[in-house]
């Protein structure tokens, strides 16, 4: 059955290029939500006034990769204790956040984040947080597989590289 599940990490170049090589993955979908703003645009959202969040919608074959499996993926390719930032990328639209599309969705990222911190996973408090999606704007096209259309781009290179060779290293068994 395909499902859906909207997640934010931080830039949103990185978890789409690793979650749209995941077997399973049918698509993923960089946006933007959680704000104020109706249609919010790459530029608006990068200046934190829309309240907005960029995300990957993910939609996947749930017979071929799990939702715990996708969840296991997203907390591991970014820090869920920053607030507000990833790195060096700061801003609330960077934050990290699980966009769950069902009660279900809602329960099992409530159970993974409360498994993650009392087995102090990270040192750190989690600060992710875990809300309904309300609606979803796709970014700009020029966005949709950015890393894998820009692969020279100094901040692909410095930020992007780096967590996507890891992942790939760490995941390999479930890569396309």
């Amino acid at each position: 059955m395909l499902t859906k599940i909207t997640l934010g990490a931080g830039c949103f170049w990185c978890l789409d290029n690793t979650m749209r090589s995941l077997k399973g993955v049918v698509s993923s979908i960089p946006g933007y939500t959680g704000g104020l703003s109706t249609d919010p645009s790459y530029e608006e959202v990068c200046s934190g006034t829309t309240g907005h969040v960029e995300v990957v919608e993910v939609s996947f074959d749930d017979e071929i990769i799990t939702l715990a499996e996708v969840f296991e993926l997203f907390w591991w390719i970014h820090d869920p204790t920053q607030l507000n930032r990833q790195g060096n990328d700061v801003g609330t639209q960077y934050r990290s956040a699980i966009f769950y599309h069902s009660e279900e969705q809602k329960i099992e990222a409530e159970k993974i984040k409360s498994n993650l911190e009392s087995n102090k996973v990270w040192e750190n408090k989690i600060v992710t947080t875990i809300e309904p999606l309300v609606l979803f704007y796709p970014a700009e096209e020029y966005h949709h597989n950015y890393f894998a259309r820009n692969p020279l781009n100094q901040y692909c290179q410095f930020v992007v590289k780096p967590k996507i060779d890891k992942f790939k290293k760490v995941f390999s068994d479930r890569l396309k």
